[in-house]
């Protein structure tokens, strides 16, 4: 019995020990040689690293063009919350508990552009929405209207580019918030019916409350990939302009490290990005799976 126990503790540790070095390689190592490098003023070239102490966190919060990417930072997370998490959960409420047929269908046609590439899709839309040669600038035409320039907008590059990623993330929110909301025991939303409760009430003082776990999920998973996604329209289109106005924290920590080499203050950038998706983690995995969990 002894030896089979040992057996199997060494089998466990042979089958994890590929995970273990897969991590260490490319994410532990890594984010402990980036906390590193945010001490110092380096240019990913010269031989020698200057030790400037805590100069660069520093700068984050005092750099005007820091400060405005934070800023940019902050509305990104407002419009991808409004636009990827309270409309598809308005929309997902109204086909579960008002439409109630044809949910299959909704499915399908809200989940088809999250299988297109990002890439593509800030293509289309650039195109669609060029001020001067794209379709909708034609149509404005005809009725004595025209599309502004929104790529010289900081304010309406952010808009657009967050109209790009609600295309590509709407419809799989939209699906967790769905089947989340036909989890709930039926037999509760049959007696508030037999009560006689109006339905705004049934909405939300039981459905809303007992899909709370989901939707909180849905939320921490709109920051986190919403901030990771408006990457690639970035990168295609606006590039951070204009003046940084449609740059967000993840883009200018990539234009600091790779394009203007000032490393230790991406870094920085990267290590206070990290903290930030850490706590969203520890709120998810505290009130989202340690409530899965208990109730198990």
């Amino acid at each position: 019995m002894h030896n089979n126990n040992q057996k199997n503790k060494l089998l466990t540790t042979v089958y994890l020990l590929p995970t273990v070095v897969i991590l260490l390689v490319f994410m532990i190592i890594p984010i402990i040689y980036t906390f590193y490098l945010s001490f110092f003023d380096w240019n990913l070239i010269a031989p020698n690293k200057n030790f400037v102490g805590l100069e660069n966190y520093i700068t984050i919060f005092t750099d005007a063009v820091n400060r405005k990417v934070l800023m940019n930072t902050f509305f990104y997370i407002i419009l991808l919350l409004i636009l990827n998490f309270i409309v598809p959960y308005f929309i997902a409420i109204i086909v579960q508990f008002f439409i109630g047929k044809m949910k299959g269908p909704y499915k399908v046609i809200f989940f088809i552009p999250s299988i297109f590439s990002l890439v593509v899709g800030a293509m289309l839309f650039s195109w669609i929405m060029n001020p001067v040669s794209g379709p909708l600038a034609d149509v404005m035409k005809m009725i004595g209207l025209s599309i502004p320039n929104w790529t010289n907008s900081g304010g309406m590059a952010i808009v657009i580019v967050c109209l790009i990623t609600n295309w590509k993330v709407f419809g799989y929110n939209f699906v967790l918030l769905l089947t989340g909301l036909g989890a709930i025991p039926k037999n509760l939303i049959d007696a508030a019916k037999i009560d006689r409760i109006p339905k705004w009430r049934v909405i939300w003082n039981i459905v809303l409350p007992l899909n709370k776990s989901i939707a909180l999920y849905v939320l921490i998973l709109t920051i986190v990939q919403g901030l990771q996604y408006v990457f690639t329209p970035i990168s295609v289109i606006t590039q951070g302009g204009p003046y940084y106005g449609s740059s967000n924290i993840l883009y200018h920590t990539y234009l600091n490290a790779f394009v203007l080499y000032k490393t230790g203050n991406a870094s920085a950038l990267a290590i206070l990005t990290f903290m930030v998706f850490l706590v969203l983690l520890y709120i998810e995995m505290r009130f989202v799976e340690g409530k899965s969990k208990k109730y198990a």
